[in-house]
């Protein structure tokens, strides 16, 4: 093997070694995500509630 060859391999590992390590990162990323939204309580304020009632304003004051 020459050396062009033996670094074109080198290369090629180091971009799949980096791949993977960028894809499990991604994973461990998602599923720390997943954890604190399921942690996080809701928020009132946000929450859509049923049979709700609109309110009247007096524009003609």
């Amino acid at each position: 093997m020459t050396h062009a060859e033996l670094v074109i391999k080198n290369a090629l590992d180091f971009v799949a070694a980096s791949r993977s390590a960028r894809e499990r990162d991604l994973e461990r990323r998602g599923r720390l995500l997943q954890r604190i939204e399921l942690m996080r309580a809701p928020n009132p304020y946000l929450v859509k509630t049923r049979g709700g009632e609109q309110l009247k304003l007096d524009l003609d004051r």
